[in-house]
């Protein structure tokens, strides 16, 4: 396959990209626009590859997009690229909307088109995914409010319900992709993710911000109480998961992806203290944990997310291998190792401040 990636200089795209090349004998054009969270030093492994090809594209920009699909001749898309960060979308909702709704629309009409002219082969084989979020579901109940909450999860079928900026705009891509499948007949694909996280976050999110943040001995800042709950999913099982969904999936469905670890913040947040009172310790005898400061919350902060990953697992054998103990582990030692790495790619429009707060 020759498959279009968007947001492939992001933290998921750039795994995606990675599996592929390392995994796989497919070939990978990567379109992004390198925003402040896109670094190409995450592909650095597998740019040299004959079967890697880079376009710095704004995918709102319908002419290089239509370009990009022109020449290269894509069979497959997978649609990654998007503005992610809630705090962000919260500071300003502008950037989502053009980026996540606009964008979209725009690589849908770009494929839409690109189908009406391409050779049979390519027709009868092309596949649009479109990658989202857990969060366009809402929220679920909380053990604080229902004991036997572990019985609720979403599923591919639960009903839309976005709190933040962000998430109504990958609730609105999503929408436009099923639209183009049902009015157009584009053939597409939706898969929707819980909480990911491993090599190559960018610091604003929790797991890398609270790993630099205790080493620098900084506070660590824990939104309310620190009791919502997410399901982590590592990144590369996630990356895993998507290239069998684009090369297996069955058209016209969505398929929801986690990682089966509910984690409450604060134990995610406490977790990070003890791997690093371990692997790298504190000269003054004290407990990274000690660093633990509890702010306000976040607007709208939804209290729990968690996926029921039962129809990826059966319908097309995916389950994630890593546990989140395991991921964890190598999630922290990764960034130990790669400590430069973070200082490079912030680049000062960023510096691990609180966003989101109004």
């Amino acid at each position: 396959m020759k498959i279009l990636v968007t947001g492939g200089a992001g933290f998921i795209g750039s795994a995606v990209v990675r599996y592929i090349i390392e995994h796989t004998e497919d070939y990978v054009v990567n379109v992004d626009k390198l925003t402040y969270a896109g670094n190409l030093e995450s592909l650095a492994s597998v740019r040299q590859s004959s079967r890697y090809t880079f376009e710095r594209v704004d995918i709102c920009d319908a002419k290089e997009i239509a370009r990009v699909f022109t020449e290269h001749r894509p069979n497959r898309v997978m649609h990654l690229a998007a503005e992610s960060h809630v705090d962000r979308s919260i500071d300003g909702p502008t950037a989502f909307i053009q980026t996540n709704i606009v964008g979209t629309y725009t690589l849908l009409e770009a494929a839409r088109t690109y189908l009406q002219d391409a050779e049979k082969s390519v027709r009868e084989n092309f596949i649009f995914h479109h990658a989202s979020t857990d969060e366009v579901y809402g929220d679920l109940p909380h053990p604080d409010e229902t004991y036997d909450y572990k019985n609720f999860l979403f599923t591919e079928k639960t009903a839309y319900a976005p709190s933040s900026p962000y998430s109504a705009s990958k609730a609105s891509s999503d929408h436009l992709v099923r639209a183009w499948r049902r009015t157009y007949g584009l053939p597409t694909l939706v898969t929707n993710c819980s909480n990911n996280y491993g090599p190559y976050h960018f610091p604003e999110k929790l797991i890398p911000l609270m790993i630099l943040n205790a080493l620098e001995l900084k506070p660590l800042p824990v939104y309310g109480r620190g009791d919502q709950i997410r399901d982590w999913l590592f990144v590369e099982d996630h990356a895993r998961a998507l290239y069998t969904v684009v090369s297996h999936g069955k058209v016209g469905e969505t398929y929801n992806i986690g990682g089966h670890n509910e984690k409450k913040n604060l134990d995610v947040v406490e977790a990070i203290c003890s791997l690093l009172d371990t692997l790298r310790p504190r000269t003054d005898g004290h407990s990274y944990k000690n660093l633990i400061a509890y702010v306000k919350d976040r607007p709208g902060h939804d209290r729990r997310y968690a996926i029921d990953a039962q129809k990826i697992a059966h319908e097309l054998g995916w389950q994630p291998k890593e546990t989140f103990e395991t991921g964890l582990k190598k999630t922290v030692e990764w960034y130990l190792e790669n400590l430069e790495w973070c200082r490079r790619v912030q680049d000062g429009s960023y510096q691990r401040e609180r966003l989101g707060s109004f």
